[in-house]
């Protein structure tokens, strides 16, 4: 969309639709593969939210996985029950803080310069974990670079299309020899879960993805919102509320726990999308790819090269990095550099308290200096 919030369609937004694949296509494989999620039913969701997400907002609002979630549900093999039950649970949290102002409140309080950390925390974690899967074929990695650089303003061939051409050809060429079934119509089933199970998975992995959500799917991707198209701010609440909604209707479809996020933001706008097109866009071929090519589309997840996810990953922590110049050079860069380090030692939970307390510290302390004179 433009700057008054007109949808467009192009071969740019395309391409910009597919930014945050990174962290799409991984997070969704391992739900597939590992805790047996239906792979049709996780493309429909996903593309209904994207077109709804879309003709709601106008702009390429990301559609990813909760991260903190999909860890813990992979690395302990969750069973669909569990993760319906969990992406629930967010959806009552999420629409609670939303409708209370809670989410409003942590906004108001949580100043500039912690915002900017946890965006550039963000980059400085994907920019690592860029390196250790670029390191599983660097030719590649390096590769996708520079294709991704020489073409990023290109119109006529966006550089995104030609990552992910070449992401999906090179898992086709290693998974194809063993399977078979890869096209066939397939619908959704609708899907239930066990209540009982809502305070566990909450205890196992819902608690610590609260923080993770407010701070980037929240707070962050609102103030990137504002920094890439400064006349259209979306607030902290509408985001929450989308989230809300969302997480209480796809359990039930099959679908997994969901979250917006600044790195997908960055993703997205670096690759080219401008406007709700791209989502739009994005949501029909993932509803077109779940109803008929299921089973293709698993078989991508399952053997897309790491090394390619990688690239992606380094360009846009690298977007992020960018960031830490909003921050006026002071004695906010305190804070700022608290919130980067301890996020990346421990997690964004931590980094986020401790850049609030050195902030408020720090204002505390200049304003007794102020009152003494």
């Amino acid at each position: 969309m433009d700057a008054k919030g007109v949808n467009i369609f192009n071969i740019r937004e395309l391409s910009g639709s597919m930014g945050d694949f990174g962290t799409l296509i991984p997070l969704a494989a391992g739900y597939i593969v590992v805790c047996g999620l239906d792979p049709a039913a996780i493309l429909i969701t996903v593309g209904l939210v994207s077109i709804i997400t879309g003709l709601i907002f106008k702009l390429p609002i990301p559609i990813e996985p909760m991260k903190v979630l999909a860890a813990i549900a992979i690395a302990q093999s969750w069973t669909p029950s569990m993760i319906y039950a969990s992406g629930f649970a967010m959806g009552l949290t999420w629409l609670i803080f939303s409708i209370t102002g809670v989410i409003e409140l942590i906004a108001r309080y949580t100043p500039h310069p912690v915002v900017r950390g946890i965006q550039v925390a963000l980059g400085v974690m994907l920019a690592i974990q860029a390196y250790y899967l670029m390191s599983t074929w660097w030719l590649l990695g390096i590769a996708v670079l520079v294709v991704a650089l020489l073409l990023r303003n290109n119109r006529v061939l966006p550089s995104m299309l030609v990552i992910m051409g070449i992401g999906i050809v090179i898992s086709l060429y290693h998974g194809l020899p063993s399977k078979d079934g890869l096209i066939g119509f397939s619908l959704p089933v609708i899907t239930t879960f066990d209540f009982n199970n809502l305070w566990t998975v909450m205890v196992l992995g819902g608690f610590a993805q609260i923080p993770l959500t407010a701070t980037n799917s929240v707070l962050s991707t609102a103030s990137l919102l504002k920094t890439y198209w400064p006349g259209r701010e979306i607030k902290p609440r509408s985001l929450s509320l989308s989230i809300g909604l969302f997480n209480l209707g796809l359990p039930f479809l099959g679908g997994m726990p969901i979250c917006h996020g600044a790195g997908g933001l960055a993703a997205k706008h670096y690759f080219g999308a401008r406007t709700g097109g791209a989502n739009i866009s994005i949501g029909i071929i993932e509803i077109i790819a779940g109803l008929f090519l299921a089973g293709f589309a698993a078989l991508v997840f399952a053997e897309f090269p790491e090394a390619v996810i990688g690239a992606m990953m380094l360009l846009i922590g690298m977007e992020l990095l960018k960031f830490i110049k909003a921050v006026p050079w002071g004695w906010e860069y305190i804070p700022l550099g608290a919130t980067v380090v301890v996020s990346v030692i421990f997690n964004m939970a931590y980094g986020f308290i401790a850049g609030l307390v050195i902030f408020y510290l720090i204002r505390y302390y200049y304003r007794l200096q102020v009152k003494r004179r």
